[in-house]
This record gives C-alpha cells, structure tokens and sequence, in this order.
C-alpha cells in the first residue's frame, strides 16, 4: 500500500503544513537501482584521536570518490577507533560538528570505533559512549540521512560492511552497532555479481520479504533455491523460473526436513536465508496452545532443526552464511505478539550462541537481520492508525521495504563478510522502539 503520507509532504502544501504542526517530515530514501548503483557525491574521511587503521586503501575501494569540498558530501567516514578516554570525545565533536549540516540527503555517516577494552575502563567509557552519542545522532539528521556505528580492529575485514553502509542498499539501516572481527580472506570474486557460482537456498521465498531477498541474491550471481511450503508451490515455481532458480516445495517444519534438503543439494549450500515465519496475533490471555505452537514452530524450531541438519551433513560449505530473520519485535516486544516475540528473541538467541562455534567448527558464519515496519501485503492489512504509527516512529518517519531486508541480507551472504559473525542487524530505520 502506498505511503500516502509520505507523498503528500512532497508537495508545497505537504510541506507547509507538517512544518507548521511540527509533524514528521520524511525524505524519499535513495535506494539502489541498475541506473544508479552508488551514492551521488563525495566522500569525506575524518579522523578523531590517534588511529592505527590504515583506512584509504578500504576507503578508496568500497565508498564514493573523495570528496573535493566544493560540494554536499554523499558520506562521511569518521575513525574514532583511537579514542581512549572523556577527552578524546571532544575531537569526536570537533570533527562532526562542522560538518554534518552539509551531508547531501539519503548521505551516510559511518562512526568507526574499536572493540571495549575490559583491562582499560576509560578506554570502555569513551568506546561505549560512541554508541550512544552515534544513536542520538541518527535521530537528528533527518533528510533520510544514516547514522551507524562500526566496531573493528582491522580494515580490510570491514571492507564488504563499509561498501554496504556507503551505498543506496543501506537507505533503512540506521543507528546499528556493527561489531567486525579479525580479517579473513575471502576467495577471489566477481565485485558486481559476488555471488557468482555460489548456491543460496530462500525459505519462505514465494512471495513477501523472501521473495525479495531470493532476487537479489540472484542479481548478485547466486543460483537460488526458492523453498516454500506445498500450498505455495505455484508462486515458488514462478520465482524460480524468473531468477534462473529451482523451487523446492517443502514443508520446513517437516522433522526431516533438513535431510530432504540436504538430499535436494548433493552438491551444497553457500547460503541458508532462514526467512519463513508466520503470525498468529492475540493477547496472551485470550491465545489458546494452537495459535502459540505454530508460531514457535515455523520461526524457531524449524531455523534449529534445519540449521543442525545441515551443520552435521556437511552440505554448507566453508565459507558458507547463515542468515536469519529476527524481529524489532523480538527486541522490544509488541503487544499481541507473545508469540511471534518469543519466537524471534529466540532466533537472537541461536544466532549468538552458534555464530562462534559455526565458525571454528565449520567455517560458517551466522548472523540475523531484524526487521521493523515493512511495506507488505501483511502490514498493509494493519489498521490505519496502528500502520501510520507503525510507519512513523523511527528516525527515518516511514516503512521499509522488503528490498532494504533484501541488501542487508546480501550484504551478510557476501565473500568478503567472513568476519561479520554473530551480529544482530535491525532493518527498522532507527526504530524509536528497543535498542
């Protein structure tokens, strides 16, 4: 469904009138199309205490060119990975202060700071405080400008994240502490089509959100696998035949369903999108057992199941990504959806607790997006005035859409983001909500 909203404050009234009540004014958010794959403008590196990182090598090949200062820079780069204590804070300040009024709309601003030091308590305090200072942020700069905080110690492990956060593919992913770890070469890849010769398999594919995501995966070279349930085998099929995929009608709840999947891929997997779920909204009160176990089992159980299964048989390769679907509603809690919260924490959970072993032991990182208000047949469904809000309270004032859970998830499917482990990614637009 059309934002309505959101067009109306385009026009000459629109903007009179949101102005003069002090009402939401959202920017129409640059995203990325074929015509336009990058940012337009600049690109502006500070740097805020003393840094060992060696940035411009990264920076020159993942973010726009450098910006000439004649103009609105399209991102901002600013290191305060040397930031150890209070002091320091103020170059923090320093550095941003004259600058951030110039950042061109839809720009990007990218905070980098480094891990907290627990044998250094000053060095923790002024680390930490750069999460709260960049959250603030993002919630001042309006003109669909975003704000992020990356944690790294190392450069080039944070190459495919920064060629993310400076692109039209992070236009809804505001106000998120992005931790990197240690770099990890990647295997030589096709920088426009990354995916290329990997095999990425979509639960819940047919339509929606996993739709989305099945078609950038395949943009990016993935030959998809689109896997939904029987009952949808029709839409699947149509899907995969539009990517140049192959539909795998099957039931992920199914207690073998794993072993069939493994079974459909003798050749294995580079990329598992746990992406199915479902609701069943009620006030805990008033929801009996058979609206809470289905919930539990298509978004929780089956991610478990399935992920097992395909650890123990091998068929995700090294090198190979998990990504998960959590829920601004598994960190914050939505009134009515017990269930679906309950759920989605849990994915938090697992993606957490299994991220280090599926490294060590397999070669295979785990991380989840976690997506807050987006633009879907289901959310169109909501009533208006629960929507409008819906729509309104994060820092962007509007909805996602699926294509925003689509990049980021690519992004974290990517060669190079072998060390982007065990994160936790909201795709929510700073959602004024959780944390």
């Amino acid at each position: 469904m059309a934002d309505r909203y959101l067009s109306f404050t385009g026009t000459a009234p629109g903007r009179f009138l949101t102005r003069r009540l002090g009402l939401p004014r959202p920017a129409p958010l640059r995203r990325r199309s074929p015509e336009r794959p990058d940012l337009d403008g600049g690109l502006l590196h500070l740097t805020a205490g003393k840094s060992d990182l060696d940035l411009a090598p990264v920076l020159a090949r993942t973010g726009p060119a450098p910006d000439d200062a004649t103009g609105r820079p399209a991102a901002v780069v600013l290191d305060a990975s040397g930031i150890r204590d209070v002091e320091g804070l103020a170059e923090v300040h320093a550095a941003l202060h004259p600058v951030v009024r110039s950042v061109a709309a839809s720009g990007r601003i990218v905070v980098l700071g480094a891990p907290l030091d627990p044998a250094d308590h000053h060095q923790a305090a002024a680390q930490q405080a750069l999460e709260g200072f960049t959250r603030s942020l993002g919630k001042e700069t309006g003109r669909g400008i975003t704000v992020n905080l990356v944690r790294l110690t190392d450069a080039p492990a944070a190459e495919s994240t920064l060629r993310f956060l400076l692109s039209p593919g992070s236009a809804y992913v505001s106000g998120q502490v992005i931790g990197v770890g240690a770099h990890e070469t990647a295997a030589p890849y096709d920088v426009d089509r990354p995916l290329s010769g990997r095999t990425a398999l979509v639960t819940g594919a047919a339509r929606g959100i996993g739709e989305a995501v099945a078609e950038t995966l395949a943009r990016d070279g993935a030959k998809v696998v689109v896997l939904d349930v029987p009952g949808a085998e029709a839409d699947a099929r149509r899907v995969a035949e539009r990517l140049g995929g192959t539909a795998l009608p099957l039931d992920i709840t199914a207690a073998d369903a794993g072993a069939r999947i493994a079974e459909a891929l003798p050749d294995g997997l580079d990329v598992l999108v746990h992406n199915a779920g479902i609701t069943r909204d009620r006030r805990l009160v008033n929801m009996p057992a058979e609206l809470w176990s289905p919930v539990l089992e298509v978004n929780l159980a089956s991610v478990l199941r399935t992920t097992d299964a395909l650890l123990a048989a091998g068929t995700l390769r090294r090198g190979g990504r998990i990504v998960a679907t959590a829920s601004i509603a598994g960190i914050a809690g939505n009134a009515g959806q017990t269930n679906y919260g309950a759920s989605k924490a849990g994915v938090t959970g697992l993606v957490r607790a299994l991220a280090p072993h599926a490294l060590d032991g397999h070669g295979v990182t785990v991380n989840a997006v976690a997506p807050g208000f987006i633009e879907t047949k289901m959310t169109a469904a909501v009533p208006l005035f629960i929507r409008e809000a819906g729509r309104r309270m994060n820092s962007l004032a509007q909805g996602g859409l699926p294509i925003d859970v689509a990049e980021t998830t690519a992004w974290l499917a990517h060669p190079a983001s072998g060390a982007v482990n065990g994160q936790v990614v909201r795709v929510c637009g700073q959602s004024l909500l959780g944390a």
